[in-house]
């Protein structure tokens, strides 16, 4: 499930222990001090941030909300969410084939017509880990129509070490089309909370809003993310955001070790293009007790977790997996 190996930080979870004491309230609808914090760490005004369950649940409010146009252009292997999401809002999906382990960003431009509603980018892409660079995703805005929004998942981002790859925020400065999604589930380490944010144009926030006006997120989860934006919680995120970097070139180096192809990663996750091997690979796997994802006929993701899951995996595919 791409999980953090590590537990809440302690200042984290005493916030979340003393929220409990007042579950009979609701919470803030408005998420008024979460969006304060989160627009004053971005450097944009309030009105363009969301807030709501996930990455995820916001993708879903923004694709609905920006309808009525039939079709979503989406990368063909990429988050299994989108399809589903695309298929909530009566939308239909325009999966465009990859290029290798990457979105084939001309192929999608090519793709966009004046049914499009939307696009979406993955970046990092998930299953496959594949980064989009500054020039490429640059040279792909400047095809896409200024009435076409482009929604840039950015859930894996602090986990980004190439330094070509932009950060979604400088993307949606220069453009006025560019929404971006981040969550707090994966470097944050608050995935059972369910919290997330969009950052988008100001014209767009008070029709996603209403998709989600339903107390989205919960107390808990607003207070936890306004602590884990404290400078204070920042460098221990770094540090841990760094750790498992490292802790994925040595789970790609092993496995390659072995034998296995491994895809370039900049996630918290490696990706094995198996083919039909996958589901195999995923039962022996979990017969030996360690779960990963397969896609049928496409490959295996794996996540990143302690060094001593990553080592237990490493023996089971030098043990009984044929390479």
């Amino acid at each position: 499930m791409n999980e953090t190996p590590y537990p809440p930080l302690p200042s984290i979870r005493r916030i979340v222990e003393d929220g409990a004491a007042a579950l009979q309230r609701y919470p803030d609808r408005t998420a008024a001090a979460l969006r304060g914090a989160l627009a004053a760490r971005l450097g944009v005004g309030p009105e363009s941030i969301l807030v709501g369950p996930g990455s995820a649940g916001l993708c879903q409010h923004l694709v609905q909300a920006l309808g009525p146009r039939p079709e979503v252009v989406h990368p063909a292997l990429s988050f299994e969410g989108y399809p589903l999401i695309i298929g909530n809002v009566g939308a239909r999906g325009v999966p465009v084939p990859m290029d290798g382990y990457r979105h084939d960003l001309p192929a999608m431009a090519a793709a966009v017509t004046d049914q499009t509603r939307c696009v979406l980018l993955c970046n990092p892409n998930n299953p496959t880990g594949a980064v989009l660079h500054r020039d490429e995703i640059e040279a792909f805005l400047a095809r896409i129509p200024a009435d076409v929004p482009v929604i840039i998942d950015e859930a894996y981002r602090e986990f980004v070490t190439d330094p070509q790859v932009p950060d979604g925020m400088d993307l949606f400065r220069a453009h006025d089309n560019v929404c971006v999604l981040r969550t707090f589930s994966k470097a944050y380490g608050l995935a059972a909370l369910r919290v997330g944010y969009a950052v988008v144009p100001p014209r767009v926030t008070p029709l996603a809003g209403m998709v989600g006006a339903v107390f989205f997120p919960n107390s808990l989860a607003q207070a936890a993310a306004v602590a884990s934006l404290d400078e204070a919680v920042t460098p221990e995120l770094t540090r841990r955001c760094a750790d498992l970097a490292a802790s994925r070139a040595r789970l790609i180096d092993g496995l390659r070790a072995i034998g296995l192809t491994v895809a370039p990663s900049e996630a918290n996750f490696v990706w094995l293009p198996l083919g039909e091997r996958a589901v195999p690979f995923a039962e022996q796997a979990r017969d030996a007790g360690i779960l990963v994802m397969a896609l049928p006929g496409a490959g295996v993701r794996i996540t990143v977790g302690t060094d001593e899951a990553n080592a237990r995996l490493c023996a089971f595919v030098q043990s009984t997996w044929p390479t």
